[in-house]
């Protein structure tokens, strides 16, 4: 078993900050080379606190804060214009970098990427669903309105 510092937040695994232990190949094949960890040293207890105090700093304070913007979330309907072909197919498909930027330029409030769960790729204009973390117990679902963007 390696115990490992995530660095960033890995579903089922805890959040970045948290100290771990996994399997060595996990470890070594998956978790250190796609950047989500680091080896765990005694020097790195600050790295821990560095990186726990970031990630306090960028999270919504308080769980009514969360409750709050959820309910924004889930009562507005965001738009996101997208290139697509003649059938509606889009060339590429809608990101959480592409959510987030919608739902900041739509005014209901600023969002991590990282947080933004789509379940299902987006490859095709309508309407979607999609998942957004919150705060550790608050998830909204966003309705997003995919359209095709104008020449």
């Amino acid at each position: 078993m390696s115990k490992l510092i995530l660095t960033h937040e890995v579903d089922g695994l805890g959040s970045a900050g948290d100290v771990i232990e996994v399997k060595d190949g996990y470890a070594r094949n998956y978790l250190i080379p796609q950047g989500f960890a680091v080896a765990w040293s005694r020097g790195g207890e600050k790295q821990v606190a560095q990186i726990r105090a970031a990630r306090e700093a960028r999270a919504i304070a308080t769980h009514e804060e969360a409750e709050a913007l959820k309910q924004k979330l889930q009562n507005a309907r965001v738009k996101v214009s997208v290139k697509a072909g003649a059938e509606g197919r889009l060339f590429g498909s809608v990101k959480p970098a592409d959510v987030v930027a919608a739902v900041s330029a739509a005014g209901i409030g600023e969002l991590d990427k990282r947080k933004v769960t789509i379940p299902s790729s987006i490859k095709a204009v309508g309407d979607h669903e999609v998942l957004v973390r919150l705060h550790d117990d608050v998830t909204a679902v966003i309705n997003l309105q995919v359209v095709a963007l104008k020449k």
